[in-house]
């Protein structure tokens, strides 16, 4: 076993990690992680907590979760959506029906600092691992639940990102205003309520560390839709006014999409004044800073069907790549729209270090890296995402460990 998992399993509080040069030592060292999600926003925030330090235990049922078998795309046979959001993780294979293992998971329960779960509200209580019969033997624990629409009304109902897409109101906003609604390219809600996770349990980390008191916190994404679709919420709840698709055309600002060039589109903004100014001059059309229908962003917004084709005009006398060098050296915002691979490797030209290995020979699997960056206190990546029960061993015989044995597990 470990010694941070065992150094800890006894209860003792968290230590603090984080002094200067401590190598290989996250924010979050001393801290151990329940983690009973799977797929996505559960998985996606224990990650995180586990890159900045905490142990983090997975526990999965026989049968595994879903996403190791979502392929394709795979790497040597394992599915590349798991290995992208389970590293940093030890794995245990339990089955809550089974009174033993049971038993098992409770104790882990009872051990942790943070539970995390997305299972459907109610759903673990006949196991002993809700919130209110966790907290009777660890009334610290920040226990963090994350489901689709929350633990009231809409209880009952799956939280599938896509559902949630369409429910909250974003698929109105994507997609061409005379085609019909798409899904973005990505799980945002999953991604985002992980997010939001992560956020309400340091928050409540913070309030143990000051009061020694646990809690519950709930995330849901429905919540988190509404909350981060931002102004396009505000646009109803405040303005009275529904959001309606637009392509990739911005509500309030214009330029601010893709325009064509003289070999592809190129994304240009021009958020103010002084920056469609600058734009103006490198365009070469001057002369529509003085255009009357142009002058502030509320004109060019109420104007753009007028001021778009003399733009398009002047960017169809180079390409997309010498306009994004030549606005770029003025100040102005654009790119060019690649594929991810273009984003990968532009991260890695400016010096990003975007991909790092993790684990070592054949378990050595590329990743992306974590997002953040401490001047102290470094993410780490210590182990690779685990196959399925591959710690069950040595957890199984820690958990079975008395209390006063585990320092020695």
């Amino acid at each position: 076993m470990t010694q941070g998992i065992g150094e800890h399993a006894g209860g003792a509080r968290p230590e603090r990690g984080g002094a200067a040069g401590d190598a290989g030592r996250g924010p979050l060292t001393g801290l151990l992680v329940a983690d009973f999600s799977r797929v996505l926003a559960g998985p996606f925030a224990t990650q995180i907590l586990g890159d900045l330090g905490a142990e983090i235990v997975k526990v999965e049922a026989p049968v595994g979760d879903e996403t190791r078998d979502w392929r394709p795309p795979e790497r040597d046979g394992v599915s590349t959506y798991y290995l992208g959001i389970n590293r940093n993780k030890r794995d245990i294979v339990l089955d809550f029906r089974a009174e033993e293992d049971r038993a098992l998971v409770q104790e882990l329960a009872r051990r942790a600092d943070v539970v995390i779960e997305n299972f459907k509200p109610g759903g673990l209580a006949k196991f002993g691992l809700d919130y209110d019969t966790v907290a009777e033997t660890n009334p610290s624990v920040v226990y963090s639940s994350i489901t689709g629409f929350g633990a009231a009304g809409g209880a009952s109902l799956p939280g599938y990102d896509l559902i949630v897409q369409a429910m909250s109101g974003l698929m109105s906003l994507t997609g061409d205003p005379e085609g019909p609604a798409y899904r973005s390219g990505v799980s945002v809600f999953d991604i985002m309520s992980g997010l939001q996770s992560v956020i309400g349990i340091l928050a409540a980390l913070r309030h143990r560390d000051a009061t020694g008191e646990g809690q519950h916190v709930e995330v849901n994404l429905l919540s988190t839709a509404l909350a981060g679709m931002a102004n396009h919420s505000s646009t109803y709840v405040a303005g009275d006014a529904v959001p309606f698709r637009m392509g990739n055309a911005h509500p309030s600002l214009f330029p601010y999409e893709p325009l064509p060039t003289g070999d592809g589109d190129l994304i240009v903004v021009a958020a103010n004044d002084r920056q469609f100014a600058t734009l103006a001059r490198v365009l070469g059309i001057e002369d529509v800073v003085d255009d009357e229908r142009f002058t502030t962003t509320d004109a060019r917004n109420r104007n753009r069907d007028a001021l778009r084709p003399l733009l398009v005009e002047a960017l169809a006398a180079a390409t997309a790549e010498q306009w994004f060098e030549r606005l770029s050296e003025a100040g102005i915002a654009c790119g060019p729209i690649q594929t991810i691979d273009g984003g990968v490797a532009l991260a890695e030209r400016l010096g990003l270090d975007p991909v790092v290995t993790v684990g070592e020979g054949e378990r050595a699997v590329p990743m992306i890296r974590n997002a953040i960056t401490f001047s102290r206190t470094q993410p780490q990546y210590r182990l690779p995402p685990p196959t399925l029960g591959e710690h069950s061993d040595e957890l199984r015989a820690w958990l079975s460990a008395p209390a006063d044995q585990e320092a020695s597990a």
